[in-house]
């Protein structure tokens, strides 16, 4: 990389950090709990809206999975999530009332917080219907994996995105609030993924599986990016350059093996595929608060008018952490 290039990003990233700490002056703090988190804490960040009936399984998987605390960006909810999250002891919440699209989809209210809280600290950045696997996720707590990852001196850790759908129409199962979404929505692509290298900012770019086959099939290219990093030991330096697809500096991007081999990745799984989905469609749609105007959400409002069914004869019923690495679709690289 010559050194124009290399001035360009340390500007780029620079630029992100101003805006993130211009747009903190949108954040109103609703219960600021942060004093209350350890050193060694494991921090969730998230932005939401209008997400109430998720939100008690996903603090539920979080804890188990050993979050120390969560600190929210809630955007407007009428749905009651903010009394919901205002109530919880290891949640610290803000809101923003401004515009999602003008803060980069809520990057620069997170990447506020992240600047101000995440410093020195693993933080996990998720949405309120992704929920992180890991190897060996099911034995060992989250600060097993973060512990493991400071001793090889990884500062970052990728998972990729795996669509979850159930078997018939979308909508034909409601969803109860504090239900495990993997109840209903069991099955996923184990294959029918493609996979390039951005050389700008050296990350992976992944696409495919059911969004792409049944909302983008005659678009593929303009299918939702699947690549994600999402955990990371966090410095004040850092910035998220697109949702949590890739940051700066780049080589935190570098999360796979460069020479052929096997880094440990992990795995999202993606619970957007619920009988909410159809509101929830619209709602975005309308709102165009979403990237390019909510072009992906008004796909799914057109790919949902008659109420498909994502299941194929190829899909595989997901069962553990262990199928995923079976497939490929995760690793648990050098981790024993």
């Amino acid at each position: 990389m010559g050194w124009i290039h290399s001035y360009r990003l340390r500007w780029r990233r620079r630029g992100l950090l101003w805006r993130s700490l211009r747009r903190r002056g949108q954040l109103t703090a609703v219960a600021d709990r942060t004093g209350a988190t350890g050193a060694r804490d494991v921090l969730l960040f998230a932005c939401l809206r209008n997400e109430r009936i998720r939100l008690p399984y996903f603090l539920d998987y979080y804890r188990r999975l050993g979050v120390g605390h969560f600190l929210v960006v809630d955007n407007g909810s009428i749905d009651g999530s903010a009394e919901f999250l205002a109530g919880h002891d290891d949640v610290s919440l803000w809101r923003a009332d401004g515009s999602y699209a003008a803060a980069r989809f809520g990057m620069d209210w997170v990447g506020a917080l992240l600047f101000r809280h995440g410093h020195g600290h693993w933080c996990l950045t998720v949405d309120a219907d992704e929920f992180f696997v890991y190897p060996f996720c099911d034995t060992r707590p989250l600060p097993a994996l973060t512990d493991w990852l400071d001793d090889c001196g990884l500062r970052s850790f990728s998972a990729m995105l795996i669509d979850m759908y159930p078997k018939g129409p979308v909508d034909e199962t409601p969803y109860a609030e504090g239900q495990d979404p993997f109840e209903i929505a069991q099955w996923f692509d184990g294959s029918n993924y493609t996979i390039q290298r951005n050389p700008d900012l050296r990350n992976l770019w992944i696409q495919g599986g059911p969004r792409a086959r049944a909302f983008f099939a005659d678009r593929p290219a303009a299918a939702p990016a699947l690549n994600k990093i999402p955990l990371v030991k966090w410095r004040r330096r850092y910035a998220y350059v697109h949702s949590t697809h890739m940051l700066l500096p780049r080589g935190l991007n570098l999360t796979y093996d460069q020479s052929g081999g096997e880094a440990a990745s992990g795995a999202l799984l993606h619970a957007k595929f619920l009988h909410t989905i159809r509101d929830k469609a619209a709602e975005e749609a309308e709102r165009g608060e979403h990237y390019d105007g909510g072009r992906e959400y008004a796909a799914y409002r057109a790919g949902l008018e008659h109420s498909p069914d994502l299941w194929t004869e190829w899909s595989e019923r997901y069962i553990n952490w262990r199928q995923l690495e079976i497939l490929g679709l995760m690793s648990k690289g050098n981790w024993a």
